[in-house]
């Protein structure tokens, strides 16, 4: 069997089938089947590709976090090394301070004890003696003990709606607290009222003792006290009592207090002791000009 080439000549038939399956030797079937073959592989390999690129994401941060909790957690603990150290720094120094302040007031009993007796020996000594023991007790500068009055100041109670921990709220009324003005008022009554001794809490009132407000703290004489405020006199009880209330300073503290709700209370005592009152610094006066050298006269004759 032959064909008619497009050139003229002739061609066999079976020469054009060989040269047909030689030039397609996939069947399109076949090739369409591996292109989808192919294109089902890709997917998964992409999928697999972000899964990695997730699960090493995840890994990173994991470590990251690890890493920030360490710090933190070893922060943290460094914060309470410290803590615990000055803590103890703190503990060491007032068992010091209280050593070395037993230490002094023996050895000023025993200074004390000394003087007394080699004042006593003599008469001039003795009168020097009794000078000294008045200089004192108006310096409050010796524990007393006696009758007196005592009275208690208080911060306002704790509304029923108010913050059980923090026991107020953020607005509370600051009328409601026993500020240094009260307390000097009270203690200036006091003095005028007779009271031959005054203390805050256990803390001695002298000549130059100072009440002020620090923040939220009652200073007296720069130590704190804290509420309620228990102001302790010695005298006559019933001159104090009557002289005390008499006052027109005490009467308006007593409007205000039951105004805001402050605690202002006041009891005769049979005995009440005072302690002695820290030393203060010793300070002198003296003309102005006195320091001052007088000039020279000139050793010069004719000068």
């Amino acid at each position: 069997m032959t064909a008619t080439a497009r050139g003229g000549g002739q061609r066999s038939l079976g020469a054009s089938l060989l040269d047909a399956v030689l030039a397609e030797t996939l069947d399109p079937a076949y090739a369409q089947a591996a292109a989808a073959r192919s294109a089902a592989g890709a997917a998964p390999r992409s999928r697999l590709r972000a899964r990695t690129m997730v699960a090493l994401t995840m890994a990173v941060a994991g470590l990251l976090l690890a890493v920030t909790y360490d710090q933190a957690a070893a922060s943290a603990q460094g914060r309470e090394q410290v803590r615990a150290a000055l803590v103890d720094d703190i503990r060491h120094d007032s068992d010091v301070t209280d050593e070395l302040a037993v230490q002094l007031e023996t050895l000023r009993g025993e200074v004390t004890r000394t003087r007394d007796e080699l004042l006593a020996a003599s008469a001039v000594g003795q009168r020097a003696l009794d000078e000294l023991a008045r200089a004192e007790r108006a310096a409050a500068a010796v524990p007393v003990t006696g009758p007196g009055l005592l009275v208690t100041l208080a911060n306002a109670d704790a509304e029923a709606d108010d913050d059980p921990v923090g026991g107020g709220t953020a607005e509370e009324d600051p009328r409601g607290r026993v500020r240094d003005g009260d307390l000097q008022l009270v203690v200036n009554a006091l003095w005028a009222a007779g009271a031959e001794a005054v203390s805050i809490n256990g803390q001695r009132l002298g000549p130059t003792t100072a009440i002020r407000f620090a923040g939220e703290a009652v200073l007296v004489d720069f130590r704190p006290v804290t509420n309620p405020y228990e102001v302790s006199a010695i005298g006559d009880p019933d001159t104090l009592s009557k002289e005390f209330l008499a006052s027109p300073e005490v009467g308006a503290l007593a409007v205000i207090s039951e105004s805001f709700g402050l605690r202002f209370e006041f009891a005769r005592e049979d005995e009440l002791t005072l302690p002695a009152a820290g030393i203060s610094e010793l300070r002198s006066a003296r003309p102005e000009g006195r320091d001052q050298q007088a000039p020279r006269p000139d050793p010069t004759p004719g000068g």
